[in-house]
């Protein structure tokens, strides 16, 4: 399916060069805000409070978040969880502050607008379980960046797997710089979006060099450069199409899915944006200055093998 088909190919890779240096730029000044700032961690990593609370009816979530907000409590999680009456309220770890002193502070501030509000459970998140899944995290993204590679190398070559890894840890750096140059909280289910955006990202990138590997075998008189820009033109379309209509949804959580989805969707955006830009402008370039040709990927064929009918047999690269 194609919206519209551009007849001319358009020469991406004449601008790879400039592309890439602002990609560099980008990704030092990520890395300097990483390690400047640091990422602002939510209460799953940090450790802090728990609470369980249920409502007689359909609890107002947003009025609920105001509630604890107001007690001086920063980087408060508030969330509905089995049905519209359960509350699950995280609340960060304070100095000199324990457990049950904060759950009777948020409860006596609950009970004052709705009596009927009930605590069903409370406890204490440790720094050493924040720990183990600040460790649990690097390993699943450091499993998912080999899983790639390997899936990669064996598809393709290892140029291709190499090109595109640094592409898609290109993004993730990014969407990490982002949320530590604004200080935006960092959770788990963002670190979900940070995995999710890998495997998004690996899918473009695969696209196109699956195209690029088509057009070796179809253009044989092409030039690696002309190779890539046609590929990269000819799925445009298809860019467009499924790229737009992800960023629909993700851009609809994002307006619309409140606090909960708010930093999840946000980290899927930039992702979804650097994604397709890395595919195109960073994972293809750095194809192309690796050197890959038509050799890399299709076994040349004996004089026996060719088909007398092809106007291009014969022709080498």
């Amino acid at each position: 399916m194609e919206f519209f088909k551009i007849r001319k190919d358009i020469p991406f890779m004449r601008h790879a060069l400039v592309f890439n240096v602002i990609s560099f730029a980008t990704f030092v000044l990520a890395v300097f805000f990483l390690f400047s700032r640091g990422l602002h961690l939510s209460v799953e990593f940090t450790g802090g409070t728990v609470m369980e609370v249920g409502y007689t009816q359909a609890a107002d979530v947003g009025k609920v978040r105001s509630t604890v907000a107001g007690l001086g409590f920063a980087d408060v999680q508030v969330q509905t969880f089995g049905t519209a009456r359960d509350v699950m309220i995280r609340l960060p770890a304070q100095k000199g502050v324990s457990t049950t002193q904060q759950s009777d502070r948020v409860m006596t501030a609950l009970k004052a607008q709705d009596a009927g509000v009930v605590l069903r459970r409370t406890e204490f998140v440790g720094p050493q379980v924040g720990e183990e899944l600040a460790q649990d995290g690097l390993k699943a993204l450091a499993m998912v960046v080999v899983g790639i590679m390997i899936y990669l190398a064996f598809r393709f070559e290892w140029k291709y797997a190499v090109a595109a890894i640094i592409a898609n840890l290109h993004d993730v750096i990014i969407i990490l710089g982002f949320f530590a140059f604004f200080q935006w909280e960092f959770s788990l289910a963002v670190l979900a979006a940070v995995l999710a955006v890998l495997g998004y990202s690996v899918n473009e990138s695969v696209v196109i060099f699956d195209r690029i590997r088509e057009n070796f075998r179809r253009y044989r008189k092409m030039q690696t450069v002309e190779i890539i820009d046609n590929a990269i033109t000819s799925t445009i379309s298809r860019t467009i199409i499924t790229h737009g209509s992800t960023q629909i949804m993700v851009l609809s959580m994002l307006l619309f899915g409140g606090p909960t989805l708010h930093y999840f969707a946000m980290a899927l955006t930039i992702g979804i944006l650097f994604g397709i830009y890395s595919s195109v402008f960073v994972a293809a370039a750095i194809a192309m200055w690796l050197g890959i040709k038509r050799e890399d990927l299709i076994k040349p064929t004996s004089k026996k093998d060719e088909d007398p009918n092809d106007p291009n047999a014969g022709a080498t690269v």
